[in-house]
């Protein structure tokens, strides 16, 4: 082939990877483990089933972790493509297109396995003491009952550890986090707590794509064709297992 020749075919073909790259989807999230979390495997949970979902619907995808304003503020902006992890509320959709869910949060409350506590509205949680995460919602409902003697703690680990010593009688988190957490706990720790068996609350997964992606309604057809594939062929659960779940 003659040098001129070649030239223009390396060209072209540094044209096409370089189109190639830039049609990949900018996937982004805050760390949320397990479900978004660039130090586990895939980016986590929510991270994987989203990314498959998306190359099973042709879309290539990169994902970076940042703050969570920095990745809503982004999405809005376009400088990301996709939301992972969003839950829906009518304000999001001036930034993005939701998908339908794909993943279910169950936020649920844990007590020592010894002691007797039974719940099925807040009032009959009034008398014990109950560590929360500073800065955390868990709900509107719980968030706004004056009456609950909340703890204020810096993360769920110390949370669970001062339930499994009787330094309060509850705590609450989403059920997969404290699953991930209570993983990595002591087994004196992990065996002398329960979850409750109402949820306190649960909200749908979806993901958030950037109407300045002038493919968004495609994305979101694709996305969500794919997860109802994934659910009937077995992958979907395929993921939940690798990820411990």
């Amino acid at each position: 082939m003659p040098r001129l020749h070649r030239a223009f075919a390396l060209i072209g073909l540094l044209l096409l990877t370089q189109a190639a790259a830039a049609e990949k989807l900018r996937l982004v999230a805050d760390a949320w483990p397990p479900f978004t979390d660039a130090t586990l495997v895939n980016g986590g949970l929510a991270t994987d089933i989203v990314s498959t979902a998306l190359a099973r619907a042709g879309y290539a995808s990169d994902f970076e972790q940042v703050p969570w304003a920095r990745a809503l503020f982004g999405v809005g902006e376009g400088r990301y493509d996709v939301l992972v992890n969003a839950w829906y509320n009518d304000e999001r959709t001036k930034l993005g297109q939701f998908s339908s869910e794909y993943l279910l949060n169950r936020v649920r409350f844990l007590k020592r396995k010894d002691v007797p506590i039974e719940f099925s509205n807040l009032h009959q949680l009034h008398t014990y003491p109950i560590a929360v995460v500073r800065g955390y919602s868990y709900s509107h409902e719980f968030d706004d009952d004056v009456s609950l003697q909340k703890v204020p703690v810096h993360n769920f680990a110390m949370a669970v550890r001062m339930v499994a010593a009787d330094r309060v009688k509850l705590t609450l988190e989403d059920e997969f986090v404290a699953r991930h957490y209570l993983a990595r706990e002591s087994s004196k720790v992990r065996n002398a707590v329960e979850f409750l068996p109402k949820p306190l609350s649960e909200n749908s997964l979806h993901i958030l794509v950037s109407l300045k992606n002038p493919q968004h309604e495609q994305i979101v057809a694709g996305f969500d064709r794919e997860i109802a594939a994934m659910k009937a062929d077995g992958s979907y659960e395929k993921l939940l297992k690798q990820h411990g779940m």
